[in-house]
């Protein structure tokens, strides 16, 4: 009890000194909590000032707003295809990320048990293309193996993407008014489960609403449907009387077949999804969420996920397939090419990372 009245004496005292000394020197303190005030204000800037150093950023490339000496090959590269297309424009967009970092983690280590990128087992491709860990241990469906670093830099790389053979990996996937036709997606669809004016119609609305590239909604449908479709895109029989259609395969889970079927068919008919047409433009809105509206906008960064919106890498990644983007890619271009839109106003988002070699 003693000390206790002991340590409130000395803090009463001391308070009174403080207080003594404000009162003879008003001056003094005054300066010293604006000295205090200002030292907090430095330490403030500098954290927000750190942070902004490291949070990605994009910027519209005006032809001198990129330095050269810190990312090499990157400026004479999209001069020459802003030439030969004058009606593109180019976002540079800043990543923030060290390459080497970003190569090792794209690359398959011990840790991890699927790598996530895989290239065919094919002699088209470089023996070192192979990675070291896995080297001749087939994936997937036993046609795959792992992708190496080598490949996978070479893959990522947007300096060998740079060019008119492999630009669309980096097309903005957003809706331009006159750049996607009906008859460039006749051109997709064309023997396929899409081919028709009415599912045409379907996609240019869904396109718009979701602004969304209609011709990249095409491709993906017809990639993971096949040609031809499945049970889901074909027509679905749920509770005897109604014909259901869910091509996205929303709420396609369950322990079997008919199991996955099944819900797959009630999320339908519960959207009122009765044609196809229905199904294409309700279903757009719930597949964008897992990609455009994270920033992973291009073919390029559903491949790669280095946009890290939801403070995640490397994690939200379309495919293992390393060469998907440089495929899907080529059949973008051709799309617009055959549909005489390829010169109009679009957009491409070019990566730019740290320490590049």
């Amino acid at each position: 009890m003693k000390n206790f009245e002991y340590r409130n004496k000395r803090k009463d005292n001391l308070i009174e000194k403080i207080v003594s000394l404000v009162r003879k020197n008003p001056q003094v303190f005054v300066k010293i909590i604006a000295c205090i005030l200002i030292l907090i204000g430095i330490i403030i800037s500098i954290v927000v000032l750190v942070k902004e150093s490291k949070k990605q950023k994009y910027v519209e490339y005006d032809g001198t707003n990129i330095n050269e000496a810190r990312y090499p090959g990157y400026k004479e590269l999209i001069d020459e295809l802003q030439g030969k297309h004058p009606n593109w424009t180019f976002t540079l967009f800043y990543t923030k990320l060290d390459w080497n970092v970003v190569i090792a983690n794209e690359g398959h280590s011990d840790d991890r048990t699927y790598p996530l990128n895989l290239i065919p087992d094919s002699s088209d491709y470089p023996e070192d293309w192979k990675c070291e860990i896995d080297k001749d241990k087939r994936f997937d469906n036993g046609t795959w193996l792992c992708a190496s670093d080598k490949a996978i830099k070479c893959q990522m790389d947007p300096r060998n993407i740079l060019n008119e053979d492999n630009i669309f990996q980096f097309k903005e996937l957003s809706y331009v008014e006159g750049a996607q036709t009906k008859e460039g997606l006749s051109k997709i669809t064309e023997g396929s489960f899409l081919e028709g004016d009415n599912i045409s119609n379907a996609l240019i609305e869904a396109g718009k609403k979701a602004n969304l590239d209609p011709y990249f909604i095409a491709s993906r449908l017809i990639q993971e449907q096949g040609r031809k479709g499945t049970t889901m895109s074909r027509g679905y029989q749920y509770n005897d009387d109604d014909v259901v259609y869910n091509p996205f395969n929303i709420g396609a889970i369950g322990n079997s077949r008919d199991e996955i079927l099944q819900n797959a068919a009630e999320y339908a008919y519960n959207q009122g999804w009765d044609t196809l047409e229905k199904a294409i433009i309700g279903g757009i809105d719930y597949m964008k969420e897992d990609y455009i509206d994270k920033g992973q906008n291009t073919l390029y960064l559903q491949k790669f996920d280095i946009v890290n919106s939801d403070e995640k890498l490397y994690v939200n990644q379309y495919m293992q397939n390393l060469l998907a983007p440089k495929s899907e890619a080529n059949n973008m271009k051709t799309i617009y090419e055959a549909s005489d839109t390829v010169d109009s106003n679009l957009n491409f988002i070019i990566p730019i990372y740290e320490n590049m070699p």
